[in-house]
């Protein structure tokens, strides 16, 4: 069979029947009776964002970026990411990482480029995220929402691609941003 065959490009599953198990301002958990792709019966769980994450690495004039720190609560743990946030599916995704960016941070940037779309965990939920590198940056003071305790630090840019691969960063919008940046910065070195 090759890479190229149609059949590849089809969906091999058959919704029975679907219903609403759970759902709040930012998500829907979805419970699927199914014919998987055996065709036998089977389930299905999938959980629908309400929001596009949005994520900015920021690169100022001296090559150093901003992270932000905060509890994440669905882990139990502490964690080191690029400014991140949701974006209503109805609202410009640009146009809401410079608000989270600033909201986050207190940091505005003049340049913007779009890294990627990519999706964050597939094989459970429809998420999609956009990321973007920031420059140009002028600072100003954060405006976090009330359920954000955060900390903000500025660091070399290739201080936050050593976080990443020592395993200090794990969330996975951070991560990919990291490296396509540091991809981006690379060629963007080979043109000069």
């Amino acid at each position: 069979m090759s890479f190229k065959d149609t059949k590849l490009h089809e969906n091999p599953w058959q919704i029975l029947s679907t219903n609403t198990k759970y759902e709040n301002n930012w998500l829907r958990v979805d419970h699927h009776d199914v014919v998987n792709p055996a065709g036998n019966p089977g389930i299905y769980g999938t959980v629908h964002f309400k929001n596009l994450a949005v994520g900015v690495v920021v690169l100022d004039d001296e090559n150093n970026t901003y992270l932000v720190g905060q509890y994440r609560f669905p882990l139990g743990q502490y964690s080191w990411e690029i400014p991140e946030g949701g974006a209503p599916l109805d609202q410009d995704p640009l146009e809401m990482a410079m608000k989270e960016l600033k909201e986050e941070t207190g940091l505005t940037a003049r340049n913007w480029i779009k890294l990627a779309k990519l999706h964050t965990s597939n094989s459970a939920t429809d998420e999609a995220a956009i990321i973007y590198l920031a420059s140009g940056i002028e600072t100003g003071i954060a405006e976090p929402e009330e359920t954000e305790i955060l900390n903000v630090k500025k660091i070399p840019f290739t201080k936050y691609v050593e976080m990443i691969e020592d395993g200090e960063i794990t969330d996975a919008i951070s991560v990919c941003a990291g490296l396509l940046t540091y991809r981006w910065l690379n060629k963007q070195n080979q043109k000069t």
